[in-house]
């Protein structure tokens, strides 16, 4: 539609701003909110931690698997529908959750609330891309970036205010009024001009999701009970299906992946920038929740707390680094971002041993944080001004993609680093909050966890290198005039 004035335009604009952020922090506070009621709902469902650990583990796989699949379904049907579905996915999957009576059921629920999370975290970009001009999207990505990458740690600490004060089946039943408001100024604001009559890929998207599906969960499996056969096989016949998928899709009209947006450097760069800082990033926050609960005896509420200042600071700058973006460019910024982290790590693997003053891990929480505020809407900015707008939702559902494959690879590492020290079952705990490390050994476990920083650090410079190589942009030069219609 035309609007009649810039106010209404403006109001629009913030409306739908509004609604996606609340969309993309609901998803991303719910991959981690479970994380300490993991005691509560073991109890209360007479279950064990091996099988609850899956509440959380079903919810990084089903978003990874479908994120493509539901931006491309976004492409072709309106990616307004596809996001306002999600919300009511999500929203009756949240009340399902908290009326689960047994271990089974409440995992087939969150598999049903990654479903609508992956409506809306692989659309939410491409909403934005329709809504604001390619010099004005960096501040929009701002919000949209701090909502999806502080809503896990934000979950992690809502997670251990409800389930200590309140519940542990209200960390689902939260999202319900939250969801209802959300879907009504969804389906008010947040409408399509993006339909087309392309078809689906249907072969692509089933080869793709086998093949994220079995390399997710062979890794986790790994990351479980070490290395064996079913895991070895899994990722193998998972790779053989990805070069499956590749050859498959390059041959079809619509694919589920237009491998044709990745001749554009800018936006190639950045998505692998945003896969290795994921990779990199993720996976110090779940060795410092391990640190501070197992060798330092912190409770899970207390451990969220320390690490919370850095997301504060991520948080309440993202949006100011966002705008910069728009009119320095989205590489120095990034890049840029990507040092801070890199200098937050090394800061871990000098100074944090087992007797270092708590205070050490908020400084690097804080340093990281600043990183993280300068690179997320930087570089999610770069990947969709540099993609046409029928491709907009293939474009950002690579990019939850590969944001979820990296948290997923994060995850494995720090587990397999944990391992390396402390028996798997007993990593898990400490993860869980309901064991700690106990003599000698959480020297050895501060050792193994050094390393990990070690090798975290390496993924991180390969994303500074792939961020720093992107090439340059110019965002007043518009690939289209974005439209917005009722």
């Amino acid at each position: 539609m035309i609007y009649s004035t810039p106010q209404e335009q403006s109001k629009r604009e913030n409306m739908i701003l509004a609604v996606v952020v609340i969309g993309t922090l609901m998803a991303s506070i719910d991959s981690t909110i479970v994380l300490l009621a993991f005691p509560a709902i073991t109890s209360a469902l007479h279950s064990n931690i091996s099988t609850i650990i899956w509440v959380i583990l079903i919810y990084m796989i089903v978003v990874a698997v479908f994120s493509t699949q539901f931006g491309r379904v976004g492409d072709i049907y309106g990616r307004g529908k596809m996001f306002n579905l999600g919300f009511i996915i999500f929203t009756v999957a949240s009340f399902l959750c908290g009326i689960a009576p047994a271990d089974i059921i409440l995992i087939g629920f969150r598999a049903l609330q990654a479903i609508g999370g992956a409506l809306i975290s692989s659309n939410s970009s491409a909403i934005i891309a329709d809504t604001f001009a390619r010099n004005r999207i960096g501040r929009a990505y701002g919000f949209t970036s701090m909502s999806w990458n502080i809503g896990a740690l934000l979950g992690i600490l809502l997670g251990g205010i409800i389930t200590t004060f309140i519940g542990y089946r209200y960390i689902f039943f939260i999202n319900v009024p939250i969801g209802i408001v959300a879907v009504l100024l969804g389906l008010k604001y947040v409408t399509d001009s993006n339909k087309s009559n392309d078809t689906i890929d249907i072969s692509g998207m089933i080869l793709l999701g086998v093949s994220i599906a079995l390399i997710a969960y062979s890794g986790i499996n790994y990351a479980s009970v070490g290395l064996n056969r079913l895991n070895v096989t899994l990722f193998s016949i998972g790779l053989i299906t990805t070069a499956i998928f590749i050859i498959v899709d390059r041959k079809v009209k619509m694919p589920t992946i237009n491998f044709q947006m990745f001749s554009n450097r800018v936006f190639r760069n950045s998505l692998f920038a945003a896969l290795f800082q994921g990779l990199g990033f993720m996976g110090v926050t779940f060795l410092l929740i391990m640190y501070l609960q197992g060798v330092r005896g912190l409770s899970p509420y207390y451990a969220s707390l320390i690490l919370f200042p850095g997301y504060i600071v991520s948080g309440v700058l993202a949006p100011y680094m966002g705008r910069y973006s728009d009119k320095y460019g989205s590489g120095p910024i990034a890049t840029l971002g990507i040092g801070f982290m890199v200098v937050g790590v090394l800061f871990y693997i000098l100074f944090l041993n087992g007797s270092s003053p708590i205070y050490y891990v908020i400084i690097g929480t804080i340093i990281t944080g600043l990183g993280g505020a300068m690179f997320w809407p930087s570089n999610n900015s770069a990947v969709m001004a540099n993609v046409k707008g029928e491709l907009r939702g293939a474009a950002s559902g690579t990019l939850r993609l590969l944001s979820s494959l990296g948290l997923i690879g994060s995850f494995i590492i720090a587990f397999v680093a944990a391992s390396s020290a402390v028996p798997r079952y007993l990593a898990f705990e400490i993860f869980a909050g309901t064991s700690k490390i106990i003599g000698g050994i959480g020297t050895e476990f501060v050792l193994g966890m050094r390393a990990a920083f070690i090798a975290l650090t390496i993924m991180l410079i390969i994303a500074g290198f792939f961020s720093f190589t992107r090439g340059k942009e110019n965002r007043h030069e518009s690939l289209e005039k974005p439209s917005a219609t009722k």
